[in-house]
């Protein structure tokens, strides 16, 4: 059974054990409403964090310099927040920060990148990772675009009420060569920035 299921404009995912699903306008709001779920959750929220090997991303058209640098991506911050009460799933809001960089080697103006969003048992296995397309498009004479993900309603299936979000992570990365992961586990870096005053 699949868990997760795309609902935004840009990328919502959902993980569930049957087919949940709340409507494109689903953020924290929804998340942290009144009356019952206004309750405090009975323990932490999972952690969302951005993989170090795959938290950047740098297109290479040849060797490793400048010159040959094409698009390139970096997941700048992730924000989180969550809601559970009683025996019910984890209901997660997501979003993150991504800035997208277009090196001297790019060829075209438009550029399609991709990114997971994987929920994990923390330190054991993962439970379901989802790759999201997004298109990014550079106006002329601007070379570094800045947007942000929104990701919500992530739906964690609890065993039982004692189950706490601190069990779970949130785990965002870019979907990388071999080479490029060697490249970011090696600490080389080209931001996307570069070159720029």
């Amino acid at each position: 059974m699949r868990f997760l299921k795309n609902f935004s404009k840009l990328a919502l995912a959902a993980i569930a054990v049957a087919s949940i699903g709340l409507s494109g306008c689903s953020t924290a709001k929804k998340i942290l409403e009144v009356g019952e779920e206004a309750e405090k959750n009975p323990g932490p929220c999972p952690v969302a964090f951005a993989l170090y090997e795959a938290s950047r991303l740098v297109e290479f058209k040849g060797s490793e310099s400048f010159a040959n640098v094409g698009y390139t991506a970096e997941i700048n911050k992730v924000r989180s927040l969550c809601r559970y009460v009683g025996s019910q799933p984890i209901h997660s809001d997501l979003s993150l920060d991504i800035a997208f960089g277009r090196g001297p080697a790019a060829t075209g103006r438009t550029a399609t990148y991709e990114y997971f969003v994987a929920v994990t048992r923390k330190d054991i296995e993962v439970i379901e990772k989802q790759v999201f397309p997004i298109v990014v498009t550079f106006p002329e004479g601007v070379d570094v675009v800045e947007l942000t993900e929104e990701i919500g309603d992530i739906v964690i299936p609890r065993a039982n009420e004692n189950t706490s979000g601190a069990n779970f992570e949130i785990i965002v990365g870019f979907e990388l060569t071999p080479e490029q992961i060697a490249f970011n586990a090696d600490g080389k870096r080209f931001r996307v920035s570069a070159g720029k005053n």
